[in-house]
């Protein structure tokens, strides 16, 4: 098996991933012509990380809750069918209207919501709870590698011969800490910019043409590479390149009627869809979605939340209809290093918190629930008197669907020094 550095910058041949802005095109013939890949259909999770910390309170609002709007006089949002009010989800919780495109995903049971979720770890500082949340030890700094690195490892831990260079892929300019780690990721900011390179110079057409005007095919390149662990990628990782590089470059079209927002997240998930359609044996995804760290002018049903709000659940949805074919073997789920403050600052904000919420989206989960407990927001049950408690560790989550979804038995290789109870999700 080979590590993400030796994959990304070998003596003999190198793939390169370079970061940037633009729309993916290479793929279109391989999404395409699916039956041309050599890869057998398998499991993918895709999760995205919601940076700065998403107010849970406000995404599902526990609007039942009397304590809430005492805490929140300018923040608090009311109940109705009208736009701009809070949606209904069970008589107890109610989604942001920005986040209204996961109404339909929670009615037909796709759609499960986990409330006062967070790490057991209690900082407040961005940086550390974010790393502890990827690398799944909140109870230590320093792990060197992240949990879905580890959850790769794992999946091919009794073989390496089904590992592609497409098994872990970060739709991000560089590695996120989610994915440190020896089994083999990669970052690619645009599919476009994703080729295979000879050592010295040289991109996909050049790379190509000099295999044929020497009489040697793709996979004598691969014969010749000097590296013996890169080869332990197998021949199916080149095979795959290799119907990437001839792939017509043409401008990919989702599924009839999705138009995926104008956004760095739309865009992401959008390439992930057309990964999961090219059948290339992507198993973990991730992407990432920025600017929850709302300390100033919060907002409403406009403002700085709901314009976030409203890019994620849009993205996600377009990127569910767009993999219609594949959901049965997809779920979907969002993470954020913690929440916010149950009262309102002087700002019109809320500052940094502990419990929040997350989505999970899949066919086969317990979903149109709002899972955990969230107890009533009175003073005395507050974390240091001011914040959502933490109820249920982020790691009984992510085992849970690693285990029920991925097939990952042992949750202690998966997050070492945690034997917690699951939180049951996922059916069967």
């Amino acid at each position: 098996m080979i590590n993400r550095r030796t994959f990304l910058k070998s003596s003999g041949m190198a793939v390169v991933a370079l970061g940037g802005a633009g729309t993916p095109l290479f793929l279109t013939r391989a999404a395409a012509s699916v039956t041309q890949t050599p890869f057998k259909s398998r499991k993918t999770l895709v999760t995205i990380f919601q940076r700065g910390a998403m107010d849970g309170l406000m995404a599902v609002t526990p609007f039942a809750d009397p304590h809430l709007a005492t805490s929140r006089p300018r923040l608090a949002m009311s109940i109705g069918k009208n736009k701009g009010q809070l949606i209904d989800l069970d008589g107890k919780f109610a989604l942001h209207p920005s986040l209204g495109a996961f109404e339909r995903l929670y009615r037909e049971q796709r759609l499960a919501i986990v409330h006062g979720m967070g790490s057991p770890n209690t900082t407040r500082s961005h940086f550390d709870a974010q790393d502890y949340m990827e690398t799944g030890t909140p109870d230590r700094k320093g792990t060197p590698s992240g949990w879905l690195n580890r959850a790769s490892s794992l999946l091919h831990s009794a073989s390496k011969a089904d590992v592609t260079p497409f098994s872990s892929v970060a739709m991000t300019s560089a590695m996120p800490r989610s994915l440190y780690g020896d089994a083999p990721a990669l970052a690619i900011a645009r599919l476009e910019d994703f080729g295979v390179r000879v050592a010295g110079g040289g991109n996909n057409a050049s790379t190509l043409a000099l295999a044929n005007s020497s009489g040697k095919g793709f996979e004598a390149l691969y014969e010749q590479t000097s590296q013996k662990i890169l080869r332990g990628a197998g021949q199916e990782s080149f095979d795959a390149m290799k119907i990437l590089s001839e792939a017509n470059l043409k401008s990919y079209t989702p599924a009839k009627g999705v138009n995926y927002p104008a956004s760095p997240l739309g865009d992401s998930l959008k390439q992930i869809a057309q990964l999961i359609k090219a059948n290339v044996g992507l198993e973990i995804a991730f992407a990432e979605s920025g600017g929850w760290d709302t300390h100033v002018q919060q907002g409403t049903a406009a403002g700085t939340f709901a314009r976030r709000a409203q890019d994620l659940a849009d993205a996600i949805d377009a990127f569910w209809r767009d993999i219609e074919a594949h959901q049965n073997d997809v779920v979907l789920m969002t993470m954020t290093e913690f929440g916010r403050t149950v009262r309102e600052n002087g700002s019109g904000g809320t500052d940094h918190g502990r419990g929040s919420c997350l989505f999970v989206l899949g066919n086969h989960l317990d979903g149109g629930k709002v899972h955990g407990n969230l107890p009533l927001l009175a003073p005395e049950n507050l974390a240091d008197g001011r914040d959502v408690p933490v109820t249920t560790d982020f790691r009984a989550i992510f085992a849970e669907i690693s285990t029920k979804h991925l097939g990952i038995a042992d949750s202690t290789k998966l997050f070492p020094g945690w034997n917690g109870e699951r939180l049951p999700l996922v059916k069967g």
